[in-house]
Parts: C-alpha cells; sequence; structure tokens
C-alpha cells in the first residue's frame, strides 16, 4: 500500500530505510528497488543518489 508522503522507517529499513521508504511510497517491493539500487550502483551513480536520499528523505516520526 503506497503511503502520501516519502519518508525513511525507522524499523524496517536495513540501512538507512532509502529503499524501504522509497518501495512504500510507490508501492513496490523492497526487494526490487534494493536490486535497482545495487544494479544502478554497478553502472552510474547509486551510491550518491542513495547517500542523497539519506540525507534528504525525513525519518518517519510515527510511532
Amino acid at each position: 500500500m503506497a503511503t502520501s508522503r516519502l519518508v525513511r522507517p525507522t524499523r524496517s529499513g536495513w540501512i538507512a530505510g532509502v529503499c524501504a521508504g522509497l518501495a512504500d511510497r510507490f508501492g513496490i517491493s523492497r526487494g526490487l528497488v534494493r536490486l535497482g539500487f545495487v544494479i544502478f550502483g554497478l553502472v552510474g551513480a547509486g551510491e550518491i543518489v542513495y547517500i542523497a536520499l539519506w540525507i534528504i528523505m525525513p525519518k518517519d516520526d510515527r510511532p
């Protein structure tokens, strides 16, 4: 189920929760988002985009 805002979950993320937040926001599999970042990291600038999103995306403040 897609949420209405883009946030990093504090409890269900592996490293920083960026992939989990993107997957939850757009209603797609977290595994697919993680795989996309790995592939993008191998052929492009996936690490830079991940770190930028880590800084930009707010943490989820819901309990």
